[in-house]
């Protein structure tokens, strides 16, 4: 699948608009990862998240970190092997 384009990534994208994002990108980076874990063999394992929301703002990296994971769910969190989040602020 093209970088950023799967369901999951969708399911994220529509999760993290509750955080009113100004800008938000959602990759799918698992083709990177192919061969170093079973979850990468099978696609839509590692995502990198780059988010830009306001309501975040002045929180510690690990209050929004923890924002993040909450907005996403188990249902998610639990799907995804590898997640990085990056804040645009």
């Amino acid at each position: 699948m093209p970088q950023g384009i799967s369901p999951i990534a969708d399911q994220i994208r529509a999760r993290l608009a509750g955080l009113a994002p100004e800008r938000l990108e959602v990759l799918d980076e698992s083709s990177r990862h192919a061969g170093h874990s079973e979850d990468a063999r099978r696609g839509e394992s590692h995502f990198r998240i780059r988010l830009a929301a306001p309501g975040l703002a002045g929180q510690s990296r690990l209050a929004r970190h923890r924002a993040v994971l909450a907005a996403l769910g188990p249902e998610i969190t639990t799907r995804v092997h590898a997640l990085a989040i990056e804040f645009l602020d």
